[in-house]
C-alpha cells in the first residue's frame, strides 16, 4: 500500500455522487413521476403503479445479470453503461404516449438504474473494505438519501413547472453527467498490493478476496433464507411507502407538503444512516436490524394516520430515520455471513428476490389506494409486512462463519 489516502476512500466518494445522482432521479424520484404521469389523465394511480413495479422488476433482474460482469470484468464498464441506458430512458420518458410504450421505457430505465446503483456500489465497498465496511458503506449510500435531498424536489419542480415532457431532457442530461465521468475518472478495483489498512479490535474478520461461502451453499443457508424473505417484505414496505408518499400528501394536504415530506425523509435517512453506521462497528449487526424493522412497522402505522402538513412532515421524518438504515443493512448481512469471494453474486440473487417486494410494494398500495379510497388501509398492511419481515430475521440463527465453516458467529 503507498502512502497517502487510501484509495479505496476516493472510490466511495465517487459512488457517493453516483448514488446521490441515481437515487434522486429514480429511487426516489419515481414518487414524483408517478404523480406527474397520473396527473396527465391518461392513467389511473393503479395502471402507473404496475409501471413503477415494472422498473424495480427489471433493476432487479438486470442486477442479477450484471453481478457475473462485475465479478469478472472492470465494474466501470457496469457503471457506464447504466448512466448511457438511464439518460436514454429518462430522455424517451416524455415521448411514451401509450402503455405498453411508458412500461418499455420504465423497464429500460430500470435496467439502467441496476447498472449504475447499489449491486456495483456494494459489490466495490466490500472489495476495498473489510474492517470500516459499514462506515464505507454508510458513507456511499448516504448519497441515495442527499438525491432524495437535493435533487428530487428540484424535479418534482421542474416538472411542475414545465411539465414531464420538457423536463426531461434535464433529468436525462444530469443523470448521465452524475454517473458516467466520474466513472471513467476515478472509480476502479483495488489492485495488486492495495489493502485496507488494519484496524485494531475489528468486529468483522478480514478476509481474502478467494475467502467466503460458495453461491449455491450461501443460498441453501437458513440465514440466506430467513434474510431474503424478510427484506422482500421490509423493501416492499418501504418502497411502497417511499413511492406514495408524495402523493399521499398530495391528497391529504397539497403539493408544497408533498415535495416536503419526501425532503425530509430523505434528511433523517442520512442523519439515521451515519449513526446506524457508527453503531454498527459496536453492536451485533442482526439485532440492529431487528430495531430498524420495529421501527419502520411504527413509522408505516403513523403514516397511515397523517392528516395535517405538520402531522405528515413528522411521520416522513420518524419513516426516513429507518430508510437508510435498511437499504444499507441487506449488503452489510450478506457480506458479513458469506464472506467476499462470491458477493456479487449472492448479494445481486438476494436482491433480486427482495425486488419482488420492492416491485409489488407500490402496486400493492395503489391498488389498495384504489379500492379504498385513501391510504390509511395501504400504510398499515405495509406496517404489518414490517413485523412479518422482523419475526424472519428473528428466525435467522444468527450470523454465519464467513469463512464458511457453518458455524454461526453472532
Amino acid at each position: 500500500m503507498g502512502k497517502g489516502l487510501y484509495y479505496g476512500w476516493k472510490v466511495v466518494a465517487a459512488l457517493f455522487v453516483m448514488l446521490t445522482f441515481t437515487s434522486g432521479l429514480a429511487f426516489y424520484n419515481m414518487s414524483v413521476l408517478m404523480n406527474a404521469l397520473v396527473s396527465t389523465g391518461r392513467y389511473p394511480v393503479s395502471v402507473v403503479s404496475i409501471g413503477v413495479a415494472l422498473f424495480f422488476v427489471a433493476s432487479g433482474v438486470a442486477g442479477m445479470l450484471a453481478a457475473p460482469l462485475l465479478q469478472r470484468h472492470d465494474p466501470r464498464w457496469t457503471l457506464a453503461f447504466g448512466g448511457v441506458l438511464g439518460a436514454a430512458a429518462l430522455l424517451a420518458l416524455g415521448q411514451a404516449e401509450s402503455l405498453p410504450a411508458l412500461y418499455g421505457v420504465l423497464m429500460l430505465f430500470g435496467v439502467g438504474h441496476a447498472c449504475s446503483a447499489l449491486v456495483p456500489a456494494t459489490t466495490l465497498v466490500a472489495r476495498w473494505f473489510s474492517a470500516r465496511r459499514s462506515v464505507a458503506l454508510s458513507i456511499t449510500s448516504t448519497g441515495l438519501s442527499l438525491g432524495g435531498i437535493l435533487l428530487t424536489p428540484v424535479s418534482a419542480s421542474l416538472i411542475s413547472r414545465l411539465g414531464l415532457e420538457a423536463s426531461v431532457p434535464w433529468l436525462s442530461a444530469a443523470w448521465f453527467l452524475g454517473i458516467v465521468p466520474i466513472t471513467a475518472l476515478v472509480v476502479r478495483g483495488p489492485r495488486a498490493g492495495e489493502e485496507e489498512p488494519p484496524l485494531e479490535n475489528a468486529k468483522t474478520p478480514t478476509l481474502r478476496a478467494d475467502e467466503g461461502w460458495a453461491y449455491g451453499d450461501a443460498l441453501r443457508s437458513r440465514f440466506f433464507v430467513c434474510v431474503t424473505g424478510a427484506w422482500i417484505l421490509c423493501m416492499g414496505a418501504q418502497v411502497g411507502g417511499i413511492a406514495h408518499l408524495f402523493n399521499m400528501a398530495v391528497v391529504r394536504v397539497d403539493t408544497a407538503a408533498g415535495a416536503s415530506a419526501v425532503s425530509a425523509m430523505a434528511t433523517t435517512s442520512i442523519l439515521g444512516r451515519f449513526l446506524g453506521g457508527w453503531l454498527i462497528t459496536r453492536m451485533d449487526t442482526r439485532r440492529f436490524a431487528l430495531i430498524c424493522l420495529v421501527l419502520q412497522a411504527g413509522a408505516m402505522a403513523t403514516l397511515s394516520q397523517a392528516s395535517s402538513g405538520t402531522f405528515v412532515l413528522g411521520a416522513a421524518l420518524f419513516f426516513g430515520a429507518t430508510v437508510g438504515n435498511l437499504l444499507m443493512l441487506q449488503p452489510l448481512l450478506l457480506a458479513e455471513a458469506f464472506g467476499v469471494r462470491e458477493y456479487p453474486r449472492i448479494y445481486s440473487f438476494s436482491q433480486l428476490l427482495s425486488t419482488l417486494g420492492v416491485a409489488l410494494g407500490p402496486a400493492l398500495l395503489g391498488v389498495l389506494f384504489d379500492v379504498t379510497g385513501g391510504y390509511t388501509v395501504p400504510y398499515l398492511v405495509a406496517a404489518l409486512a414490517s413485523v412479518v419481515a422482523w419475526a424472519a430475521v428473528l428466525g435467522s440463527g444468527g450470523v454465519p462463519n464467513p469463512r464458511g465453516s457453518g458455524e454461526v458467529v453472532a
